[in-house]
């Protein structure tokens, strides 16, 4: 199973460990406008949408995200399907500045992504080797504990298990590289590994919200639909995105930020989704709010997808905890530390167990060669008298 899995999860862990600080790599290479807060009132999506129109004519307003004391970052596809990432002061509407979305930095983290959940392949090919090869890593984790747990507990075995000992041989110190790292990251390594799962093996998924809210299935995700019926009655898709706008900002005014797709115009039944950040730089508080493009009414979601953090669920909880548990982010910059050291340790495991299983295989045998062959030279040595 090590040999299986290895390759897989040298590749999974050092994909991880590259990515886990990707917003703070951007950061350093994407300008960020911060902007005084003001009693003024913040744009709305109709004067976005002027804007956008007045200096990008015929190009679509893609997405639209408010943060909190930044500039108004504005998605509009342009250029192919390279968007064009415009901000704007939150207060006057004026353009701050301009980029391309999808320059070489992010671009890169794109590329690390695809390989970490995917392994470069197409997705039904590269999921599931990804996520079972995955879940053999979860299994080698356990054995090694298992393996690692020592017979007999003294100041000698402590010291194997615990310590590495540096002044040793190279096998000996890659040994205790194995075994010892792989110890102190094994909590990390099991939580990073069963989160990660979850994305991509479908039973496992349902399986774990069902044994963790007693029984309840995970409810199926189903689109929420604008009543097309009210097409003619209702009011222009501007007038119902500041509608929307308006009513999550008041209901959640400390929020970190807000965001809002604009629905697809070509289908009738294409809702508004104003997804808000209750705090920045994670995810597990996320509200998403729905409504009727036609006329702005908030459309009700099950308890499941609809339900706000405090009022959900232990599963519903869990589940929405699972990306910032997966990534780090949950304990914030000292988490995502300790997901970065955990995935550099993830990597090495498959080579240091790599390198034991070679030694104990192939080792002895090249050793007794060595040792026939000193033998057989030693003895000709005789022969000639030297």
């Amino acid at each position: 199973m090590g040999l299986i899995s290895g390759v897989i999860m040298l590749i999974v862990c050092l994909t991880a460990a590259i990515w886990v600080f990707n917003e703070e790599i951007k950061s350093l290479f994407h300008p960020v406008y911060h902007v005084a807060k003001s009693e003024r009132p913040l744009i709305m999506p109709s004067q976005i949408n002027q804007i956008i129109r007045d200096k990008f004519p015929g190009e679509p307003v893609n997405m639209v995200t408010y943060k909190k004391n930044r500039s108004v970052d504005v998605m509009v596809k342009k250029w192919g399907d390279n968007p064009l990432i415009v901000s704007l002061d939150p207060y006057t509407g004026k353009i701050l500045g301009q980029r391309i979305n999808e320059d070489r930095i992010t671009l890169f983290f794109y590329f690390m992504e695809d390989g970490h959940r995917f392994f470069w392949l197409p997705i039904k090919i590269g999921r599931p080797i990804v996520n079972y090869g995955t879940l053999m890593f979860v299994f080698l984790l356990i054995t090694g504990l298992i393996w690692w747990y020592p017979k007999k507990w003294n100041k000698s075995t402590r010291d194997k298990s615990f310590k590495i000992k540096w002044s040793a041989k190279w096998k000996r110190i890659n040994i205790d590289l194995h075994n010892v790292f792989g110890f102190y990251a094994l909590l990390i390594l099991l939580i990073l590994s069963l989160t990660g799962m979850v994305y991509g093996i479908k039973w496992y998924s349902k399986g774990l919200y069902t044994v963790t809210s007693a029984g309840e299935k995970l409810p199926d995700w189903k689109a929420t639909n604008s009543d097309s019926t009210m097409v003619v009655k209702g009011i222009s898709l501007d007038m119902a995105l500041d509608k929307a706008i308006h009513t999550a900002i008041n209901r959640y005014p400390e929020a970190s930020g807000y965001m809002y797709r604009t629905p697809d115009t070509s289908n009738i039944k294409s809702s508004i989704l104003v997804d808000v950040y209750p705090e920045e730089g994670k995810t597990f508080g996320n509200q998403g709010i729905y409504f009727d493009r036609h006329t702005a009414k908030e459309i009700k979601k099950d308890k499941y997808y609809a339900a706000q953090f405090k009022d959900a669920s232990f599963a519903t909880k869990l589940r929405r905890m699972n990306y910032d548990i997966h990534v780090g982010t949950i304990l914030g910059l000292p988490g995502k530390i300790i997901a970065f050291i955990a995935s550099l340790i993830g990597a090495s495991l498959p080579v240091t167990g790599f390198i034991i299983w070679y030694n104990r295989k192939f080792g002895k045998k090249s050793k007794k060669k060595k040792q026939l062959s000193d033998c057989l030279d030693s003895s000709l040595d005789k022969k000639k008298g030297r």
